[in-house]
This record gives structure tokens, C-alpha cells and sequence, in this order.
């Protein structure tokens, strides 16, 4: 099976590496633009609103591009290779998947045509101090009236965000969707982890419109956003990974100790390959669950996720220590990159759930399986 892009694809690839790559090649700049709200380039967005980027997973009906998750995952995996600050996969992938799955026809228009033409920034308020990897509200609880009541944190650009999403509990109970605008909720910025922004929303009987029909519980649609929110963060994560792959090769064909250069040291070329090996098993899982989700049930589409998330939280801790180990001291200076990328790969590994939240979610399945006798088995063939 061939599994290389087409002519399109291709072309969709260069052009994004061609705009980030210019945008962060230099990665003080990078650093700086990440470090105050709102933590992306205000003019970078822009672009990539210019290029179609923005509305790619969108319907041409609600102003979108129409593209598959191969696309998607092409443009996240590019935006990983140069830690673009551009809030695409929280604000496209994640906050964008759940208007588009759950918002009536006038909402998807307004809200997804401000997206895909760079207007505007959404945002999506789930997670709540106390809990995660939930697809459920539990502390955030909506009125009969839809007013919003409780504190949202670790919302990605949230203090910039113009729309924001926000979960909530409703009254019937499950789990509802709810759209503020107007900078609604008292909104506390800070910088991640990893240098990149997030916000802690508290809700006092804030005013908010119901996304989609009043009362619903869309529990299950905000567990399938996840899934495939999660399936794209791998993409990120690769990008991530490969570029740290490259610097370590060439720092250890370039450093020199003893009077040679360090890829003369058998033991660092093992640990290289280690992590080449990290890198392309990687590579070939991510591949498959992203083309999981093009046209994967929902049960599919949740099982391929959580072993892409697995893998990636592996491989991202495994390449991550190696390339700081490969690189020594340096490698934990905030002015060099490659620790700054590890602590990405942390960040993008305990967005949507670690290593322990997906060994779980495989484990529930197990039961799911008929038992195999071993020698029926050997007794057919």
C-alpha cells in the first residue's frame, strides 16, 4: 500500500513549512512571541487564514475548505516541527470540531466563517480544576436560562479567545454546550509549561447561548472531538519528534570531544538509532489512526486514539530525554530549543490524557474480545 502524499498534499505540506518555517526560523523569536498574551502571531494567523489553513475540516457550506483529516494532520504535523505558537489544533481542530459537530446551521456559518477567515479565535473552556480527560462538566453547571456558573482552567488562549465554547452541566443532567462572546467570564492568563498561553475562566451566571439544540447532552460528540483532537495532537507530536531526531544527529556529527566529532562514539550512535526506531514505529501508528478517522466509526476512531496515545507518550518521553542527554547542558538552557520541544511533547502527552489514561482505556476493551482456544486453533489449521 502506498502510503506517500499526492500531488496536493505535497504542495499543502511545502506551503505550510514554507510559511511557519520562514515565520520561526529563528527560534529567539519564537520565544518571545509565546511568552506574552496573546502567544501567537496576530499577522502569522492571518496567513494562514489567507491560505485556506484555518477552514480546512470545515464544510464549504460553512465557509470552510472540505479537506480530510490527511490534511489536517499534514499542517499540525508542520506546525509541531517548528512549535508554531498558532493556537490551529485547540482552536480549529478542537473548539472548531465541536461547532461543526454539535451547531445548528446559522451557528456554523457565523462562528466557523469568522474562524476560517482569521476574524476571529475560538476556544474550548472544558477542563475544571479537580478533574480531566473527562468528556463530561461536572463543576460548571448551566441554568434554565443558560446562564453559566463555575471556574474553567488550563483553556488554551483563552484570554485572547473572541468565541469561547464552554461545557457545562445542565439541569436534566449530561453534559451541554454553550457559546460566550463579548469577552464574557473573568479571564486570568498564564504561560504553560512548555512557554505557550492558557487561561483560568471563572463564570458567574454568565449569559451564554446553547450550541446546537437547548438541553441536549452531547456527551458523546465532545468524546469523539477528543478522540480525533487527540489523533491530531500525535500529528503535532511527530512533527515535534522528527525535528528533535534531526538536531541530534546533527549536533553529534558537528560537537566535537576528544578531538573528534561525537558520532564517533558507538554507544551515542545506539542511542540515536534508539531513537530513530521511537520515531518511525511512531510514525507508521500515527499514519493509521489518522486515516482511522476518515470514514472510522466512532468506536474505531476512540480505540485508534488511544493507541496512537499511548505510542506518543512513549516515544515523545523517550526522544525527548535522549535528545537532551545528547546534547548536555545546553539542552536545558531556555534559549536553545531542545528542551523547550520535550516539554511540548509533555504537554501535548497530558493534554487529551498520558500514558496510564490509555493503557486504562485499552484495558476496559479487553473484555470486548472473544476467547481464543489455542488448540482449536492449531487443530483447523
Amino acid at each position: 500500500m502506498d502510503f506517500s502524499y499526492d500531488s496536493e498534499q505535497t504542495a499543502l505540506r511545502d506551503a505550510v513549512k514554507g510559511l511557519v518555517g520562514k515565520a520561526y526560523a529563528d527560534y529567539e523569536h519564537r520565544r518571545q512571541t509565546a511568552k506574552d498574551d496573546p502567544g501567537f502571531d496576530e499577522k502569522v494567523w492571518t496567513q494562514m487564514a489567507e491560505m485556506g489553513l484555518l477552514g480546512l475540516p470545515f464544510s464549504e457550506d460553512d465557509g470552510g475548505v472540505g479537506a480530510g483529516p490527511i490534511e489536517i494532520g499534514i499542517v499540525c504535523r508542520e506546525l509541531g516541527r517548528v512549535l508554531a505558537p498558532e493556537p490551529f489544533l485547540s482552536s480549529v481542530v478542537y473548539a472548531g470540531g465541536l461547532v461543526s459537530a454539535v451547531g445548528t446551521p446559522e451557528q456554523r456559518q457565523e462562528i466557523l466563517g469568522a474562524l476560517s477567515s482569521g476574524e476571529s479565535v475560538l476556544a474550548f473552556a472544558h477542563d475544571e480544576p479537580g478533574h480531566r480527560w473527562t468528556a463530561s462538566a461536572v463543576d460548571v453547571t448551566a441554568d434554565a436560562q443558560g446562564a453559566l456558573t463555575g471556574v474553567k482552567d488550563g483553556v488554551l488562549h483563552g484570554a485572547r479567545a473572541d468565541v469561547m465554547v464552554v461545557s457545562a452541566a445542565l439541569p436534566d443532567g449530561g453534559t451541554g454546550l454553550f457559546v460566550v462572546t463579548d469577552g464574557g467570564g473573568e479571564r486570568e492568563g498564564y504561560s504553560t509549561y512548555d512557554g505557550g498561553r492558557a487561561a483560568r475562566i471563572t463564570f458567574d451566571a454568565t449569559p451564554a447561548t446553547p450550541l446546537g439544540e437547548a438541553g441536549v447532552d452531547v456527551t458523546s460528540s465532545i468524546a469523539t472531538i477528543q478522540d480525533i483532537t487527540r489523533i491530531m495532537a500525535a500529528n503535532q507530536a511527530l512533527g515535534a519528534m522528527q525535528f528533535q531526531l534531526k538536531a541530534t544527529v546533527d549536533y553529534l556529527k558537528s560537537r566535537k570531544q576528544f578531538g573528534v566529532t561525537l558520532n564517533n562514539f558507538q554507544a551515542l550512535n545506539f542511542r540515536a538509532a534508539d531513537m530513530y526506531t521511537s520515531q518511525e514505529l511512531t510514525h507508521s501508528l500515527v499514519d493509521w489512526a489518522t486515516m482511522v478517522v476518515d470514514g472510522g466509526s466512532p468506536e474505531a476512531v476512540s480505540d485508534a486514539a488511544a493507541r496512537v496515545g499511548l505510542q506518543v507518550s512513549r516515544a515523545g518521553r523517550h526522544i525527548g530525554q535522549e535528545a537532551i542527554q545528547l546534547h548536555g547542558g545546553i539542552a536545558m538552557t531556555a534559549e536553545y530549543n531542545v528542551g523547550t520541544y520535550t516539554s511540548h511533547l509533555t504537554v501535548l502527552d497530558h493534554l487529551l490524557g498520558d500514558a496510564g489514561h490509555h493503557i486504562r482505556a485499552l484495558d476496559d476493551k479487553l473484555t470486548s474480545y472473544a476467547a481464543i482456544d489455542p488448540l482449536d486453533v492449531a487443530a483447523k489449521a
